[in-house]
């Protein structure tokens, strides 16, 4: 098992805004989410008392190597504020900040562990007492086994979903009250999660795709594969024999339904919180075999993390997929 981890950027190869207006919208016309996007890494020893309300700062989860890193680095250059990179692993963190320091590129460190509950409590701590909040947050951090991989498909399901769903959520939880209007929040999805849940039963693609699915229901279908697939059960369940695409389905899902809340309870506020497939990159994770560089993965959730002021809704745009141009897409609060 494998931990995932100023020149303007051009329109991405590939946004989940884009095919997820294909794949997650029912049979009425496609319908655009209204608001998501990510954050950035940068970092200060947490025990300074360095109260700059005024600065600026981006957070990116995961950010010590692969996509994660090759994000921070492109903030590093482009993103006017701070940047953090955050790590589960302190010695990890600290060399890949050592690494960008090299380069001429200024970040810091944190250290935030997603499926640890105080560590990502302490770090909200830490920037809400430093910064007042956070302007931009990319959650990057995750994890998938190879196809090769041995273990048992039950623990591969439970380990999978624990971090890539519900301990991406407890993030989000924790975080988005502290998102200052303007922010930006990107969560890094993949396109794995469109075919997953064309392989899902009529039944779960009804409820994915439905706009009246509430966090708490989905993160009970996010259980039941869990406990179907420790059951054995999975498959006559209406599920796919893949924990990583059930779990980026789960992300891409629960991006829709914290965007359709952010446009209701924080309409004046102009964040965007979007989901996006950065594309088959190598990585440790990916493989070798990946067409793409990880500096090319990293250009959507950097292009939706730069998203200017202005740009206070994702609708009625066509974004190219793979150089293709895209659909419009129509109405707000899903897609």
């Amino acid at each position: 098992m494998r931990r995932r981890a100023a020149q303007r950027f051009p329109v991405p190869a590939l946004s989940l805004v884009t095919w997820s207006s294909r794949c997650f919208s029912s049979s009425a016309p496609p319908r655009v989410l209204l608001q998501f996007q990510f954050i950035h890494p940068s970092s200060q020893n947490p025990t300074e008392p360095n109260h700059d309300m005024s600065t600026r700062v981006a957070i990116v989860t995961g950010g010590n190597k692969g996509i994660g890193l090759a994000i921070v680095r492109a903030l590093c250059r482009d993103f006017q504020g701070d940047v953090y990179l955050t790590a589960r692993d302190v010695g990890r963190g600290q060399a890949a900040v050592a690494s960008l320091s090299s380069e001429g590129l200024k970040s810091s460190f944190q250290q935030l562990d997603i499926n640890d509950g105080d560590s990502i409590r302490a770090a909200a701590a830490f920037f809400k007492d430093k910064y007042g909040g956070v302007d931009v947050l990319i959650n990057n951090a995750a994890i998938a086994f190879k196809v090769a991989d041995t273990t048992p498909f039950a623990a591969q399901a439970e380990e999978t979903l624990k971090t890539n769903f519900f301990a991406t959520r407890d993030v989000l939880t924790t975080f988005m009250p502290l998102i200052k209007a303007g922010g930006r929040v990107v969560n890094v999805s993949s396109f794995v999660s469109c075919r997953t849940l064309n392989q899902c039963s009529p039944e779960l693609q009804q409820r994915f795709r439905s706009e009246d699915i509430s966090e708490e229901e989905l993160a009970g279908l996010m259980q039941r594969f869990v406990d179907k697939a420790k059951a054995g059960q999975h498959k006559q369940d209406g599920w796919p024999e893949t924990a990583y695409g059930v779990s980026k389905t789960g992300l891409t899902v629960l991006s829709m339904i914290l965007a359709r809340r952010l446009s209701k309870e924080r309409p004046n506020d102009g964040i965007l919180l979007n989901a996006c497939c950065p594309g088959w990159v190598r990585t440790d994770m990916a493989g070798p075999n990946a067409p793409k560089s990880p500096e090319e993965g990293a250009v959507t959730p950097v292009y939706l993390a730069l998203l200017p002021p202005e740009q206070n809704v994702c609708e009625g745009q066509q974004v190219p997929v793979c150089g293709t141009p895209a659909g419009p897409w129509s109405g707000t609060g899903s897609l």
